[in-house]
Order: structure tokens, then sequence, then C-alpha cells
């Protein structure tokens, strides 16, 4: 394994059915909505087919430390409402899936995995020394989400507008 390659395996348990949570996590374009402390940007390339396949978006995004990432994401298999995968190009290189579970009636356990290879020069040329920091970073943008999930799924059900 290369200095640049990482594995992220995140896990949240949130309040919410997995249908619901499957629904935000399905909608890439309002990542920056929200989730607006790591998605700067996020432009839809090509819509793909039946349930997203072939999906193409390009995000912007960060973490806490002072850079930004450029990359593209592409839907390569959709199982609603318990599985969404996409491969990765740009600032990184490799893939990303999401598996929920219903923890009873009212709890989704969701499971992100992240599997890349630091393609941006800086993160490429100073990982064998800073792995981790952009470790820690990492960490600290997923945390940011779970936040923002919960908080976007008391919103929806509270039916209060988006902000």
């Amino acid at each position: 394994m290369a200095a640049n390659d990482y594995c992220f395996v995140t896990r949240w348990r949130v309040e919410g059915t997995p249908d619901e949570v499957f629904d935000v996590l399905d909608h890439p374009l309002e990542y920056v909505r929200w989730w607006p402390s790591v998605w700067l940007h996020v432009e839809l390339l090509e819509p793909g087919g039946s349930g997203g396949m072939g999906r193409r978006v390009r995000f912007l995004s960060r973490g806490r430390l002072p850079y930004t990432l450029r990359w593209t994401a592409e839907t390569i298999a959709v199982a609603a409402p318990i599985h969404l995968a996409i491969r990765a190009t740009g600032d990184f290189e490799g893939g990303g899936e999401w598996r929920l579970v219903p923890a009873g009636t009212t709890h989704t356990e969701a499971e992100y995995r992240w599997t890349i290879t630091a393609n941006k020069p800086l993160l490429k040329f100073l990982s064998p020394i800073l792995r981790p920091l952009f470790e820690w970073n990492h960490r600290w943008a997923m945390a940011r989400g779970e936040e923002s999930l919960r908080a976007e799924l008391r919103r929806r059900r509270t039916g209060a507008p988006p902000a």
C-alpha cells in the first residue's frame, strides 16, 4: 500500500429510516445546502439512467485544513434504500460505498467505506509525513456530515423549509 492510499470506514447512527437516509444521500446536488461545511460546489455533468446509475457529478469539497479537493463522482451501483456506490476521479482515484441498515424502527446505521489514492500533489507528496493530519481532516469532515445529516432529517420530519 502506497503512502497516499487511504481507506476510511465511517459509521453513523441517525434517526430516520433507510429510505429517508438514502433519499438525502442520493441527491448530491443538495449536499452544498445541508452539509455546507464540506461541500463548496456541486455540478451535474450527466444525470445517468434509471435510479441514477451512471450519474456524474463534479465536486469542490474541503475539510478543516486549508485546501480544497476537485473531483468527479460516477454512480456505479444503486440498490435503494440500502446501497449506493461511486467511482471517484480527480484529486483522488478510488471509490466510496454507502450501506444502510435499519436499527430498530426509528434509526438507521449508515456505513461509508472510502478507498482512494490521493493524486493532489499536496496530499500525494506529503502523505508519508502528514498522513495522520490528513486522516484527522477526513474524520472532521465526516463528523460534520453526521451532524448535518441529523439536522437535515430533523428538518424534513418537521416540514421546515430548506436552509
